[in-house]
């Protein structure tokens, strides 16, 4: 569906949910350009498996991988430090990993397990990278986010309730968190040369999204998949896009679609819900003073 012939040797993306699915069709799309590419989920085995594969179907002898759990913030501080320490630069952030129906259940840090994986987590590892990220400039952010956002809506009382919210609810206001969230960050980021845009994927064939769902449900939503659904390859390339072509080294705060602009959330325009979010959000990870580079920068 759409195709950059730019290159990206010497480059690092990091790419979240990179064992699988969507984000494994990224990270091979991404290795054939030449990137150094990191890719992180929380199955070792998997990540080894994907590794290994994607060595030998690029040729990129520079894939790793790092362990990441977005249920444990404790998992994504890990991978944050070990990246800062191991890595001399990171241009490229794909927050790809996401989950549907989870249990309606608190993490062992207190929030909500479906805002956790699906926001909290990446708004956590953002922020602990951004220090690089801005050291790597030009530098981009890619956050995945999904149709379900227009029917979403914060409450910051209650985002982290158990048992208030129906699963697609749930998961609507955890993509509405993500596209606000990379609103804040295009207008934090302004001059800084990294950018931070979000990306609906659609609804993607051959993954393994669906598998959190109760059986009935899974196979009725299996059927409306196949019928319309996206190869996952194609939603691989068309983030690889976003990574990738110069064209775009300058876009920032925008909302893509089958690789071209899309109507974005009408709330991204109210700065003072994006920066309630932001600073609520960094208080709800529990940010020390020494990881608020916001506050060591002033």
């Amino acid at each position: 569906m759409c195709e950059t012939s730019a290159r990206l040797n010497g480059k690092v993306a990091i790419i979240t949910g990179g064992s699988t699915g969507v984000g494994y069709e990224a990270a091979k799309a991404i290795a054939n350009k030449g990137a150094k590419v990191i890719i992180a989920s929380r199955n070792e085995t998997k990540l080894i498996r994907a590794r290994d594969r994607l060595e030998q179907i690029t040729g990129n002898k520079n894939i790793t991988y790092k362990l990441l759990d977005l249920a444990s913030l404790n998992s994504v501080r890990k991978f944050a430090n070990d990246t800062l320490n191991m890595e001399e630069r990171v241009d490229i952030l794909i927050n790809n990993a996401g989950a549907v129906g989870l249990p309606d259940k608190m993490t062992a840090d207190g929030l909500n397990l479906t805002m956790q994986v699906n926001y909290f987590g990446a708004f956590l590892l953002t922020f602990l990278l951004l220090p690089m990220l801005k050291n790597s400039a030009p530098s981009r952010i890619i956050n995945s986010s999904a149709a379900s956002m227009y029917i979403g809506h914060i409450d910051f009382d209650h985002w982290n309730d158990v048992g208030l919210y129906t699963s697609v609810e749930i998961l609507a206001n955890s993509k509405l968190a993500v596209t606000l969230f990379t609103a804040e960050l295009d207008r934090r980021l302004k001059d800084s040369g990294v950018t931070a845009n979000t990306i609906d994927p659609f609804v993607v064939r051959d993954t393994d999204i669906l598998n959190n769902l109760p059986s009935l449900t899974k196979n009725i939503s299996q059927l409306f998949v196949d019928v319309i659904g996206q190869p996952k390859e194609d939603v691989g390339k068309q983030i690889t896009l976003l990574a990738a072509e110069p064209e775009l080294e300058k876009v920032s705060g925008e909302h893509y679609k089958f690789c071209h602009k899309w109507i974005n959330h009408w709330l991204v325009s109210d700065q003072q819900l994006t920066e309630q979010l932001w600073e609520t959000s960094k208080n709800v990870v529990n940010l020390t003073q020494d990881e608020d580079w916001e506050i060591n920068d002033i």
